[in-house]
C-alpha cells in the first residue's frame, strides 16, 4: 500500500524558509514522478513542483527560483522553500505516481497517491 506522510510545515515570517519532507513507502516502481501541490480555500489546488524519473524538475512560475524539489534514496521527497511570501500560505501536499513523463508530469495534484498535507503559514 502506497503511503505518503508530510512533515515540516509551520509558521514563518515573510522572507523566511522552511523545508518540507514527505516520507514515501509501499511502492516498487522502477520509474515514477513525485511532486508537491498546495491548496487554499480561495484558490483551490495549485501545482508547486514536480520531479520526474529522469531527474527533471518543473516548477510553478510563482515559486520558480525560490523553491527546490529533491528526493533521496530512501523515498523521502523534500521541498526547500526560501524567501517565503504571505501568498505561499496554504496546505501543502506531496504526491507520487508511476505514470510519469510528458503530460503525466504536471500538475502533481492529479497524481494517484497523495499525503494528508502539512500547513504552511507565512505572515507579513
Amino acid at each position: 500500500q502506497v503511503q505518503l506522510q508530510e512533515s515540516g510545515g509551520g509558521s514563518v515570517q515573510s522572507g523566511g524558509s522552511l523545508r518540507l519532507s514527505c516520507a514515501g513507502s509501499g511502492w516498487y516502481w522502477e520509474a515514477y514522478c513525485v511532486g508537491w501541490f498546495r491548496q487554499t480555500p480561495g484558490k483551490g489546488r495549485e501545482g508547486v513542483a514536480a520531479l520526474d524519473a529522469d531527474g527533471r524538475t518543473t516548477y510553478a512560475e510563482s515559486v520558480e527560483g525560490r523553491f527546490t524539489i529533491s528526493q533521496d534514496n530512501a523515498k523521502i521527497i523534500y521541498l526547500q522553500m526560501n524567501n517565503l511570501k504571505p501568498e505561499d500560505t496554504a496546505m501543502y501536499y506531496c504526491a507520487a505516481d508511476q505514470r510519469c513523463g510528458g503530460s503525466w508530469t504536471w500538475p502533481p495534484s492529479k497524481y494517484n497517491y497523495k499525503g494528508q498535507g502539512t500547513q504552511v503559514t507565512v505572515s507579513p
